[in-house]
């Protein structure tokens, strides 16, 4: 049977799994368009794990006790474990991590929004973990019944990691509201900057993201942006009630007809500008990352040439991995 007349089977093969909420495996028949997608998707999310650790990591040092540097510490490492996880899922379908990389620092590929904000206090720890942190869960938890099997069985361990995160942050936050009245007015002054950009974090409203339906369609994606959003205010508010803190929108209420919270909208000016590259730390955090990639060159290629000659390569082997390593 030629391709021509096997792809459309091939096809009907597919969309069958995915209309059965089935896992598409890498070895599985897929359109092209399904696998650019999800390459998309899955370096996105692994960038943004790796990205993520700068504005946190930079508070390591200035923790104010050992047992919270020791638990900023295992987030951070977590964190890094998490972007290993999902570059491995991304290889599978083809692409290499090394190419992810290089398309992330060149800026071919995007990472999320949030991190391109200051941590200006040890208090954005708190306030990443509950609100970033929750925004990530609201996102993610849906993402473990995704329909590319690498993916979802991913995300499964990662959505528990996070969801103790989350309540890490909660926690530092609710220790500190206990705390002075400038502790207090730390507190609200973070949350004033974060509740804008993590509600940004679910993407542009539906009417003006042009991959969500054919995402949906594939069962890459359950729920649309703006569903995630309202999920992530729903549950936000209560919490947000409980410590004590009010979040700066004067459209926030609760719709007693709809069954959920009303809220104002974000700056979507500002998140375009942000996606584009001009956010405040967007420079910086690239830099950092382009840094630690070739100052890590020398490690890929010991790496590579170590395990050429644990499997008794030549050495004309050895040098071809190291300068692979180099690229």
């Amino acid at each position: 049977m030629s391709s021509a007349v096997a792809e459309p089977q091939l096809e009907a093969e597919f969309e069958a799994i995915v209309g059965h909420k089935d896992r598409i495996e890498p070895r599985d028949w897929m359109p092209d368009a399904y696998r650019k997608t999800l390459i998309r998707q899955v370096a996105q999310h692994a960038h943004s794990e790796i990205i993520g650790m700068q504005p946190e990591g930079n508070w390591i040092g200035r923790a104010p006790s050992l047992r919270r540097k020791a638990i900023l510490l295992a987030k951070v490492q977590d964190e890094a474990g998490h972007g290993l996880y999902l570059y491995s899922a991304a290889e599978t379908l083809g692409i290499s991590r090394d190419e992810l990389t290089e398309l992330l620092i060149s800026g071919k590929q995007k990472y999320s929004s949030i991190f391109n904000y200051p941590t200006l206090s040890y208090t954005d720890v708190g306030t990443i973990g509950w609100l970033v942190d929750g925004a990530a869960i609201c996102n993610q938890v849906p993402l473990c019944r995704t329909s590319f099997g690498p993916y979802g069985r991913a995300m499964i361990r990662i959505c528990k990691e996070e969801s103790f995160h989350q309540r890490q942050g909660y926690e530092l936050l609710m220790t500190m509201m206990r705390g002075t009245e400038e502790q207090r007015a730390m507190v609200q002054e973070s949350v004033n900057r974060f509740w804008w950009p993590a509600l940004m974090m679910f993407g542009p409203p539906d009417d003006a993201s042009p991959n969500t339906a054919q995402s949906m369609a594939w069962g890459i994606k359950t729920h649309t942006n703006d569903e995630l959003r309202q999920k992530f205010v729903d549950m936000s508010v209560p919490q947000a009630e409980a410590l004590g803190v009010t979040f700066p929108d004067q459209e926030l209420r609760w719709n007693e007809e709809r069954g959920h919270y009303d809220f104002g909208q974000p700056d979507w000016d500002e998140f375009w500008s942000v996606v584009k590259g001009d956010g405040p730390c967007n420079a910086q955090r690239l830099a950092h990352r382009k840094r630690a990639w070739d100052d890590g060159a020398w490690v890929r290629e010991a790496a590579l040439a170590f395990a050429a000659k644990e499997a008794g390569g030549t050495e004309e082997t050895t040098e071809t991995l190291a300068e692979e390593a180099q690229r």
